[in-house]
């Protein structure tokens, strides 16, 4: 790698699952999200002989390449990882059929021995208990009952966590999906959050949410109980989420 030599930041949170009251788990707190743009022009400022616009576009035909030949069932080495199909769904018999409602495929993904090698030498800083305290530790699409990878434009979903519910009166609170390619801010309406308890909340998501990947972001006051935080603080949902057709 480039630049091994790691650094991050770690927050806890409490680990309401367990006994002991003490107990906390850590989330790697996130610096910055990079878009494509974002890393050509990085790659341009530590070597200027680099053209942004043919760098970009190269990027974009091998990315273009290597999603043609996973989608033909060949194993791609790209990037830092390894992709791969899987099969989810059980077949009946020796000579069972494909079934779209009972089958899917799935997206494998391993990374490399670099990048494994990387992280272990990533310096980690823990800076104590995160201000909000506010996080998920689940996210279900009602519809399709997939966890922490899918939305379904009008359907329903259910979020696990702790301090999430939506609470204060800042212009800021609420909840969001930003659109991972347009930085698009979706917001949900709050007569569309149907649960809004500190440890869960359900929504439904927009009938005309565009398809693409989106991030899910939470922005409250809540502090628990009767108390408000004085500022808003808010929460990215680590995973990227889907809407498909």
């Amino acid at each position: 790698m480039a630049n091994p030599n790691g650094n991050v930041m770690v927050e806890l949170f409490d680990l309401v699952l367990t006994e002991r009251k003490d107990d906390r788990f850590g989330r790697v707190v996130t610096s910055k999200s990079l878009s494509i743009d974002d890393l050509v022009n990085i790659a341009v400022s530590r070597r200027t002989d680099l053209n942004p616009s043919t760098l970009k576009t190269s990027f974009e035909m091998v990315k273009s390449i290597a999603a043609e030949a996973l989608l033909n069932g060949a194993s791609v080495n790209f990037g830092l990882g390894y992709f791969s199909l899987g099969v989810n769904g059980v077949f009946i018999g020796d000579n069972a059929q494909w079934d779209s409602s009972q089958h899917a495929l799935s997206i494998n993904f391993s990374p490399t021995a670099e990048l494994r090698e990387g992280i272990k030498i990533v310096k980690v800083n823990v800076r104590g208990m995160a201000v909000s305290g506010t996080f998920v530790n689940l996210l279900t699409d009602v519809s399709s009952g997939e966890t922490n990878s899918r939305l379904t434009p009008g359907g329903g979903v259910n979020l696990a966590g702790s301090k999430l519910k939506i609470d204060g009166n800042d212009a800021s609170v609420g909840i969001s999906l930003i659109n991972q390619t347009t930085n698009e801010v979706v917001s949900i309406p709050r007569n569309s959050i149907l649960v809004n308890d500190p440890s869960k909340i359900t929504f439904i998501v927009p009938s005309d949410l565009a398809t693409g990947d989106y991030k899910l972001s939470i922005t409250t006051q809540f502090a628990g109980a009767s108390k408000l935080l004085k500022e808003a603080r808010s929460y990215t949902y680590d995973y990227v989420l889907n809407v498909v057709a």
